[in-house]
């Protein structure tokens, strides 16, 4: 069975200077029917959004340059679009949206928040003049504005702010042409046609957003939350990939899923799972006994943390040690190296160390933990307690770990 894989296509941007100044992103996927089954263009946008933001993460897929996201009238209403890094991703209305006066104040209010707004295949009206104003860029499709109107198109939209785009520019001479006639940007297969950039899919997460939903919807607190992440190694990677996205320029380090949370909000938690309700990704939960086992050992390192002479002095300790055994297998749940998770990850020096290479006292305790795990127990147990946790400490480490496990189960 071939791997499930994040896919997103990406069409450059193009300056006078033929240089590459920004993308828009495009849904693709793995499945040749599903462009034919998506249910509606909000539906291949919040995947496109999903996979932009916690499948590659912005830096993965867009560098330092702009992208741009295709939005239709339901998911330009949704609040869930808020999510998005107003600083990098711009919003980019599709052409078939009937304006009125409620879109239009939509419109303005996502401005004035901060996003780069762009108005889709469009051939000029003067009904819109309100919404020419609000626009940053407007995009002129060249196979379906007739060529000899292109001209008088561009002199009745250069009245306006917005900068504009040629799209579908597909020869030379149509770029040499739309450059004279004072276009700003160009995009087209002359240029560059859509690439696909994919990555191995972490899935396996469907009931663990549908209990966070519930929590959200309950206004439960962080703690609550933090729970639903104990039991899912895939949901906790999506949620660090996030916070990456949606905080740039972060100088903090992530030490644990509950500083995730809290750097996120409960606003932009919310709105991440709003659009997951969107996505298609709805492929079972796995049942691979290393997920178990995932858990089973974020909660003995938890544990072991709190035995510590030293971490359980620390407050946060034990939810690092956590965080650090759930996702020291997705290697192996989902083959994907942990050089490459840990990449994705805006994780502290501590937790990278001790995932990559075992360095540290918290590497130690994993390289310990997976020795139980072995059954190596005598050769563990002394390291453990050359670690300063007593054998009466092992042992009621591992009683609560099997303990709490059993109550997280559904």
């Amino acid at each position: 069975m071939e791997s499930p894989r994040y896919l997103v296509g990406r069409q450059p941007i193009l300056n006078r200077q033929e240089q590459v100044v920004a993308y828009e992103l495009l849904f693709r996927s793995a499945d040749s029917t599903a462009s034919a089954s998506m249910k509606n263009a909000s539906q291949a946008t919040a995947n496109v959004i999903m996979n932009t933001l916690s499948g590659f993460g912005i830096k993965g897929i867009l560098g330092e340059r702009q992208g741009f996201i295709n939005v239709d009238v339901e998911m330009l209403m949704n609040n869930a679009i808020e999510i998005l890094p107003k600083e990098q991703i711009g919003l980019e209305l599709v052409g078939n949206i009937s304006f009125d006066d409620v879109i239009a104040n939509r419109c303005r209010f996502l401005k004035e928040s901060g996003f780069v707004m762009a108005l889709d295949d469009h051939d000029y009206k003067a009904e819109l003049d309100p919404i020419y104003q609000l626009m940053d860029i407007i995009k002129v499709d060249l196979i379906q504005t007739a060529p000899d109107r292109l001209q008088s198109v561009v002199k009745e939209l250069k009245r306006y702010p917005a900068k504009l785009l040629a799209e579908k520019v597909d020869t030379n001479d149509a770029f040499k042409k739309c450059r004279d006639l004072g276009f700003d940007y160009f995009q087209g297969y002359f240029f560059a046609r859509p690439s696909l950039i994919e990555k191995k899919r972490i899935d396996g997460y469907s009931s663990a957003m549908l209990q966070l939903l519930k929590l959200l919807l309950a206004d439960e607190t962080y703690t609550a939350m933090e729970k639903v992440f104990r039991g899912s190694p895939a949901l906790t990677y999506k949620l660090l990939i996030l916070v990456n996205s949606v905080s740039m320029g972060m100088r903090e380090k992530i030490r644990d899923v509950r500083h995730a949370l809290t750097i996120l909000g409960r606003q932009q938690i919310k709105r991440w799972v709003q659009l997951a309700l969107f996505t298609t990704e709805n492929s079972p939960d796995s049942d691979s006994p290393l997920v178990e086992m995932a858990t089973a050992r974020a909660g003995f390192m938890e544990q072991l943390a709190k035995e510590h002479p030293v971490l359980g002095k620390i407050h946060s300790a034990p939810d690092q040690a956590f965080m650090i055994g759930i996702l020291s297998l997705l290697d192996s749940i989902y083959q994907v190296s942990i050089e490459q998770i840990v990449s994705d990850l805006n994780l502290s020096d501590e937790v990278r160390n001790a995932l990559v290479s075992r360095q540290g006292v918290y590497g130690r305790m994993l390289e310990l933990t997976e020795m139980m795990e072995r059954l190596e127990l005598g050769a563990a147990s002394v390291g453990l307690q050359a670690l300063g946790i007593s054998l009466d400490g092992i042992i009621a480490s591992q009683i609560k770990a099997l303990d709490n496990l059993s109550r997280d189960q559904p």
